[in-house]
């Protein structure tokens, strides 16, 4: 029972499985069992359950907010463009910025959770996002708009990793359902601000400013329950990373680990290159904004439940390379038709490249599948998403620079089409069905 199983810090005695309705028994009717059921383990388990609800809770309203930040921008980056003077060079760096931030600031959060505890680390990081999104709007200038994008982005950054982190440490024996929760609620957010933002904006007089500054809304809301968790400093023994009698991890020696990473970066990159352009590319193709929009919504919400239904199937696996295959070629499908008919098929790519961009749920079940211990999987989130995260900075830059250089979206688009390739062969090596801390000691 979710009640019983959620924190795997406490021994709570062999259970067996249940066949009448009741809970199962442990030896010599110990605190598993049902001889030991009295007033104060019904007082223990109820803090125990509430604890549970709320970090559910938790999880989900930060999910929510990891992705407004980038799709809100490119539903309107055309106005943002414009309003702050930007060439498509610049934009194109704009673009870059969230894996430059994913990839500085990331490393530093298993630092962070070990000295604050990681609830305090994801609090902060949720203030940070609010913060930054809602300064930016407003800050005068490219320079000033750039900063505050940084300050919200190392907000998500941090959350970015810790929260595979705390789904294996509350819910050791869910990690497939609750990533699939967290990676769905992820996805709802990233469709939602994509779908929304022009609407809003047009309802709030037609200010880019005011249609960007609303989000700081949603990512205020989830400061609260993280507060709950900010003096949770389970730590010493729990957190990542921490000290131990065992040799510390050498991450750089699993050939696993290296190919986790290389596979989260081009993932990242065709994920950052689509919130970024993908709804230019509609518009300049013949797409009403609100329509572009709307597309880009629809490929975002498409990981709505594929990203609870690629994490179950992925655990049930011994290899995910077959996961791997499919989306790489939905990926490839989907650009191949960008490039031959942008508006006459565009609800047909829109869906593909959205369950091509369901690689990133499947890469964090990955990280919680190819570690065997809470620790190994915080090194290997952090490596794994640091070192991917600058992997894709060049991406989006380059998708830019080649638009405004060649005036379309042929050499874009071929670029992507083909990081598919390795894409696919790197995926699949990651998927293979073992564990970094065997690889790197040997």
């Amino acid at each position: 029972m979710l009640r019983t199983r959620t924190f795997g810090t406490r021994t709570l005695g062999t259970r067996t499985p249940r066949t009448d309705g009741s809970r199962g028994s442990s030896a010599a009717g110990g605190p598993g069992g049902t001889a030991g059921r009295g007033p104060a383990h019904r007082a223990a388990g109820a803090p125990r359950a509430w604890a549970a609800r709320l970090t559910v809770v938790a999880i989900v309203l930060a999910a929510l907010n990891l992705r407004p930040a980038i799709t809100s921008l490119g539903a309107l980056l055309e106005e943002v463009s414009e309003g702050l003077g930007m060439s498509g060079s610049v934009a194109g760096l704009l673009t870059s910025v969230p894996p430059l931030c994913f990839a500085v600031f990331g490393v530093t959060a298993p630092r962070l959770a070990r000295r604050f505890g990681a609830g305090a680390v994801v609090c902060a990081g949720m203030t940070a996002i609010a913060a930054g999104l809602l300064v930016r709007p407003y800050a005068g200038g490219t320079a000033g708009f750039l900063a505050a994008t940084a300050l919200a982005l190392a907000g998500i950054a941090v959350a970015n990793v810790l929260m595979p982190v705390i789904v294996k440490r509350r819910f050791p024996d869910r990690v497939g359902t609750m990533t699939g929760l967290y990676s769905m609620a992820l996805a709802l957010g990233t469709a939602t601000a994509a779908a929304v933002t022009v609407p809003v904006t047009d309802a709030l007089g037609g200010d880019w400013r005011s249609g960007l500054a609303v989000w700081a809304g949603l990512a205020g809301a989830a400061v609260a329950p993280w507060l709950a968790f900010a003096r949770d400093r389970e730590p010493a023994a729990e957190l990542p990373s921490a000290p131990a009698p065992a040799p510390a991890l050498r991450i750089t020696r699993s050939r696993t680990a290296w190919a986790l990473a290389v596979f989260f970066g081009l993932q990242a990159t065709g994920a950052y290159v689509t919130m970024g352009w993908m709804a230019q590319i509609f518009r300049d193709a013949g797409v009403p904004a609100g329509t572009a929009g709307v597309l880009l919504a629809v490929t975002m919400v498409m990981g709505v439940p594929l990203a609870f239904v690629i994490p179950r199937l992925a655990t049930r696996l011994p290899h995910q390379g077959p996961i791997v295959v499919a989306l790489g070629a939905c990926g490839l499908a989907g650009y191949a038709g960008l490039y031959l008919a942008p508006a006459g098929g565009a609800w047909a790519w829109a869906v593909l490249l959205g369950v091509s961009n369901c690689a990133f749920p499947l890469a964090l079940t990955m990280v919680g599948m190819r570690a065997r211990t809470g620790a190994g999987v915080a090194q290997l989130s952090a490596f794994a998403q640091s070192a991917g995260y600058l992997l894709s900075i060049p991406g989006p830059l380059l998708v830019g620079v080649l638009y405004q250089h060649s005036g379309g979206w042929g050499l874009p688009l071929a670029l992507m089409a083909a990081l598919m390739i390795p894409q696919t062969a790197v995926g699949v090596l990651a998927g293979r069905d073992r564990t970094v801390e065997d690889e790197a000691r040997r």
